[in-house]
């Protein structure tokens, strides 16, 4: 089975008045004005992961400061798994730190979504070492709901939406909500080359990474080195669609054995999902 883990879904009217409403939310307004930005239904979505072959796609909403729009955007994801139920697996986004969080979750459980993000720390205004006082924990253990958490190496080239959030702040969050699966977006960051130290292996034994972006980010080779840390088991293939088209990432792919590509591309995901009961 091929998974997608990482796709951004917008609604058509969002897509439409992107700039009204960036005007009052800065990260939005920052990613979505690059040159790089590209927005996309769900409709678009399915077709996609129809054309590249992929038997499911893990698809959310953009994460936004404020509550409505969150819920608007969870609708919509709602909607998604509705029409496509044997083809998208939807996650629910929310400011992490408000106070209808629980009331919120609920809602969207109840609607079908079965997992938390992408949630942006800086761009949300997220103080993630604060985060183990809110519901966010509890409801993720209740419900089992993985967290797919934005992350970015702080060295290297600027881009739009490259945040100050540091490893420390990171690895915090993770120590402080070891009993939920944790994806870390963008190979955590290049955190996950400090899987190399024991006690960071220890604590991060329910993290994963995404490969999303990997194309803007890192030579291939870097496979092979995830291969020699020992985690290739926990890396999941995310397209960050439509930022990037799946098809993208086949030549970085190819320097992995057929087992290993197929594992990363869908076969780790579907452990975790089935571990969380999502499939």
């Amino acid at each position: 089975m091929k998974i997608d883990t990482h796709i951004h879904i917008t609604p058509p009217d969002i897509i439409k008045d992107w700039k009204k409403i960036g005007q009052r939310e800065p990260y939005f307004n920052l990613l979505s004005a690059t040159p790089h930005n590209k927005f996309a239904t769900y409709e678009t979505v399915a077709n996609h992961l129809e054309e590249e072959g992929f038997d499911k796609g893990v698809v959310f909403g953009f994460s936004f400061q404020d509550m409505g729009l969150c819920r608007y955007v969870n609708d919509y994801t709602m909607e998604a798994v509705k029409q496509y139920p044997d083809k998208f697996i939807g996650f629910m986004t929310m400011p992490a730190h408000h106070k209808d969080l629980e009331k919120e979750i609920i809602r969207c459980y109840e609607g079908g979504l079965r997992g938390i993000g992408e949630l942006f720390p800086e761009g949300q205004n997220l103080q993630l070492e604060g985060l183990h006082h809110t519901a966010l924990k509890a409801c993720c253990m209740n419900y089992n709901l993985p967290v797919l958490l934005h992350a970015n190496e702080l060295v290297g080239h600027e881009y739009a939406g490259k945040t100050s959030v540091s490893q420390k702040s990171i690895e915090t969050f993770v120590r402080n909500h070891q009993e939920i699966p944790i994806i870390l977006a963008h190979f955590g960051g290049g955190l996950l080359f400090y899987e190399l130290m024991k006690e960071i292996r220890s604590s991060f034994k329910n993290v994963y990474y995404d490969t999303a972006a990997a194309v803007f980010l890192y030579e291939p080779t870097i496979y092979k080195v995830i291969r020699e840390i020992g985690i290739l088991d926990k890396l999941l293939f995310g397209s960050d669609y439509p930022l990037l088209p799946i098809s993208r990432y086949e030549e970085g792919l190819n320097i992995l054995k057929e087992e290993e590509k197929k594992a990363v591309m869908g076969g780790n995901a579907l452990k975790l999902f089935e571990t969380c009961h999502i499939l």
